[in-house]
């Protein structure tokens, strides 16, 4: 499987926890990628549990680091 296939493949299983969350992905390597996940505050525990289990299997049988982060869309920035 591609890195990209992986991307798809977790964008999915996102989009079937939280139809309105938002996804950045970032390469940052041939076998790593990060993607940043903004939703709703009630979909977050949801989008964790569905995408947890799949990143490791990815790593393990694929060699695909996808990391997922996953962030409240309606908290107030952090002012630095």
């Amino acid at each position: 499987m591609s890195l990209e296939e992986a991307i798809q493949q977790m964008n999915d299983k996102i989009k079937a926890a939280s139809p309105g969350a938002v996804v950045k992905s970032v390469k940052m390597s041939d076998e790593e990628a990060r993607l940043s996940v903004y939703a709703p505050a009630g979909d977050i525990q949801m989008i964790k549990d569905a995408t947890f289990m799949p990143a490791i299997e990815l790593l393990n049988s694929e060699g695909l680091d996808i990391q997922v982060f996953v962030y409240d869309k309606d908290a107030a920035p952090l002012k630095g």
